[in-house]
């Protein structure tokens, strides 16, 4: 597998990526099927200016023959109460596409995501899962530990899948 850290030429790859991964994985969360939300993150517009922060790191994954399959967003400094942005590395999205899913390149990315942090003598590495997905059992799998509960808000969501996870990996 192949990680490769994106810029603005890869948005439209990247959009592809994340729309496919997404569309297979996420539309049951919503009553119009995730187009809203699409719209809101995925756009060529917001994707430049996310990636025009420092802190904001999007990677591509790519399968053995260099086919991507999947996306990470990492937020280098997102700070996760009590501790500091200094200590901290946010996970924000992994996604891969479902022909690519059970081959480990979520692993290989979650290993990648470790030891990035490392590198930054991060103390921890945090995110938010869906407590309705089966991404739970696979973060659990690979040593992050629940640690709290939120909920999202967003008006077009289905109740009943709103509950989020929020996993740390001490290290």
């Amino acid at each position: 597998m192949i990680i490769k850290l994106c810029d603005e030429k890869y948005i439209p790859t990247l959009i592809d990526v994340v729309i496919q991964s997404y569309d297979e994985n996420y539309l049951y969360l919503w009553h119009d099927n995730g187009a809203w939300y699409k719209e809101l993150n995925f756009n060529p517009d917001v994707l430049r200016k996310e990636m025009s922060d420092v802190d904001a790191h999007f990677y591509l994954l790519y399968d053995d023959n260099q086919v991507p399959v999947g996306f990470l967003k990492l937020n280098l400094h997102k700070k996760l109460e009590p501790n500091s942005g200094d200590e901290c590395l946010e996970l924000e999205r992994i996604y891969i596409k479902k022909n690519a899913a059970g081959k480990g390149i979520g692993k290989s990315a979650v290993n990648f995501t470790l030891n990035l942090a490392r590198k930054l003598n991060k103390k921890m590495v945090w995110l938010k899962s869906m407590d309705s997905s089966p991404s739970m059992l696979f973060y659990e799998s690979t040593g992050f530990k629940k640690i709290g509960t939120t909920r999202l808000d967003f008006e077009l969501m289905k109740e009943e899948y709103r509950g989020m996870v929020v996993y740390a990996f001490d290290l």
